[in-house]
């Protein structure tokens, strides 16, 4: 007859190792990195971005350059030599698709961060010195509020866009998109902000003598800017698909630079014979949007303690 063993004791708890204190950036950068979500967006950005930046090493440039046309080769279709078939006048599609993605993400970055500094920063001081202050920079925000977005954009670029499309080119389309969405990230930042100012720290730092200054960046501004970051992520998709819209209207981005809304304004008229001098490009605007509207979502979704 065998005897059992008698039960061992069981072992202590380790002590937590010392370390940072858990903070809402260490969290959401926990949460992100196993969410897939965020990992296939994040991918599809980063190839994306190295397109933008080396679009050499994704075209076969120097076999058909994008800028070079033979109207010989007109609506050629899909080849060995053309992937992407050619355009109306004879332009290989697959490079001006690949460059087209440099002067895309270039206005949806660029436009956000003009929109995240501004908005940003305006909202910070309404938001912390309040009274008339406040006032003043909410009825401004208003004024633009009032203003619908697309149509404000189109009168912009027709009045000043084309004089001076050659000279300052992407910046028109920028300026004029980030002139009209500016007031959006103020309101977020503001309502942040007075909710941040009335924690204890705040109370706490301001009773050890800390100045105005010292209190908006050091203490407010690091844990009032998780929502304009998380705006101002979503609004990069939203930037690109304006970008490309208005070049399709024929008010944005101007020949000869290369952009996708061009060339789908290109192709609309030979749809039925060449679809895919439409397709590729539209194809590429989609993946480009539907990315940066994917890693916006995860980022929301990691920083926003409510959905935890």
């Amino acid at each position: 007859m065998t005897v059992a063993p008698p039960p061992q004791p069981a072992e202590a708890p380790q002590p937590a190792k010392p370390g940072k204190p858990a903070s809402l950036w260490s969290d959401a950068w926990y949460d992100l990195r196993r969410n897939k979500v965020f990992i296939i967006g994040a991918v599809l950005v980063f190839l994306l971005v190295l397109m933008a930046l080396f679009p050499s090493l994704f075209s076969h440039v120097d076999a058909y350059n994008p800028a070079t046309c033979n109207l010989a080769n007109a609506r050629q279709g899909v080849t060995g030599a053309h992937w992407f078939g050619t355009d109306n006048q004879g332009c290989d599609t697959y490079s001006r698709v690949i460059y087209g993605a440099r002067v895309s993400i270039l206005v949806g970055i660029l436009t956000a961060v003009i929109t995240g500094v501004v908005g940003g920063g305006l909202g910070l001081v309404a938001g912390f010195y309040g009274r008339w202050v406040d006032i003043l920079l909410s009825r401004v925000a208003e004024i633009f509020f009032a203003i619908p977005a697309i149509l404000g954009a189109l009168l912009i670029l027709s009045v000043v866009g084309r004089d001076n499309s050659q000279k300052w080119g992407v910046w028109v389309v920028v300026m004029a998109l980030a002139l009209l969405a500016w007031p959006l990230v103020l309101r977020i930042m503001r309502a942040s902000v007075i909710s941040a100012k009335n924690q204890d720290y705040v109370v706490a730092a301001r009773a050890l003598g800390a100045g105005s200054g010292r209190i908006m960046m050091r203490h407010i501004l690091p844990n009032a800017i998780a929502p304009v970051i998380v705006t101002s992520t979503l609004n990069l998709g939203v930037f690109i698909s304006a970008e490309a819209g208005l070049s399709f209207l024929g008010v944005g981005i101007q020949a000869p630079t290369i952009s996708w809304g061009l060339m789908i304004a290109d192709a609309r008229a030979r749809f039925l014979s060449a679809p895919e001098m439409l397709l590729f490009p539209a194809l590429l605007l989609s993946i480009t949007v539907l990315a940066f509207v994917m890693l916006g979502d995860a980022v929301r979704d990691a920083l926003d303690p409510k959905l935890r």
